[in-house]
C-alpha cells in the first residue's frame, strides 16, 4: 500500500497513544511535524495533510509560532473522539458504509470498462492461490480500476469502516471468483447483482 493510505489513522493512533502513556490533557503540546514524521516513518507532507485534516475537524489547533495542541472538548472523551475520527453515531455508520459500498461499485463499473482479459485472468489466479481478507481482495480491484481519487477516498473510508467494527458477513471464496466471473462478461447487471450478493445487499434494498 502507499505511505500515505493509512496516515490519518496512523497519527490518530500515535495521539491516542501518546495521551493515554503521557497524560496529555486538552491545552498541551503535540510533538512538531518532524517528530510525527520519524514515530509514523512517513513523508512530512503527508504528516503535514493529516494534521490539516485534523484540525478542520476540530481536533487539534495550531498557534503560530508556538505549535499544534489538543483542543478542549468540554467534557467529550477526547480519546474515544480521536480513534474514530467522531463517526460515533449510527448515521455516520451508516454513511460511511454506504459510501465504500458505492465507491466499490464504481470501481467495479471501471474494472469492467477498462481492465484487459489478461489483468482479470491474473486477478482469477491470485484468488485462487492466495490467503487474503476483503480488504486486500477490494485493494486489488480498486487499484485495477485506475482512478488515483477513487484509490484515496476508498483507502481512507475502508480505515474508518475497520475502526467502527461495521464488517458484514464474511464473504466466500466462491462469491469473490463470481465476481471475477462477473467481470468478464462485461455485463453491468450481472457484476452489480454478483456484488450485492457478496455484499449481502439484496435484502436490504
Amino acid at each position: 500500500m502507499s505511505e500515505g493510505s493509512k496516515v490519518y489513522v496512523e497519527i490518530v493512533k500515535e495521539l491516542r497513544s501518546m495521551i493515554q502513556e503521557d497524560g496529555l490533557k486538552p491545552g498541551d503540546k503535540l510533538p512538531s511535524e518532524r517528530e510525527l514524521t520519524e514515530r509514523l516513518n512517513v513523508g512530512r507532507s503527508s504528516v503535514r495533510e493529516a494534521l490539516r485534516a485534523l484540525e478542520l475537524l476540530g481536533l487539534i489547533e495550531t498557534r503560530r509560532g508556538e505549535g499544534t495542541f489538543i483542543r478542549d472538548f468540554r467534557g467529550h472523551q477526547l480519546v474515544q473522539l480521536l480513534s474514530t475520527f467522531i463517526l460515533q453515531d449510527e448515521r455516520s455508520k451508516h454513511d460511511v458504509r454506504e459510501t465504500k459500498y458505492l465507491i466499490e461499485m464504481d470501481c467495479l463499473w471501471l474494472v469492467m470498462r477498462k481492465a484487459e482479459d489478461a489483468q482479470l485472468l491474473e486477478l482469477r489466479k491470485w484468488v485462487d492461490s492466495s490467503a487474503f481478507a476483503d480488504d486486500d481482495f477490494f485493494y486489488k480491484i480498486v487499484s485495477l480500476a485506475d482512478n488515483h481519487l477513487f484509490i484515496r477516498m476508498w483507502l481512507i473510508l475502508k480505515d474508518y469502516y475497520n475502526s467502527l467494527h461495521l464488517q458484514g458477513a464474511d464473504a466466500t471464496l466462491e462469491e469473490y471468483t463470481n465476481l471475477i466471473d462477473a467481470l468478464s462478461t462485461r455485463k453491468e447487471s450481472e457484476v452489480r447483482r454478483v456484488y450485492r450478493d457478496l455484499r449481502k445487499l439484496s435484502i436490504q434494498r
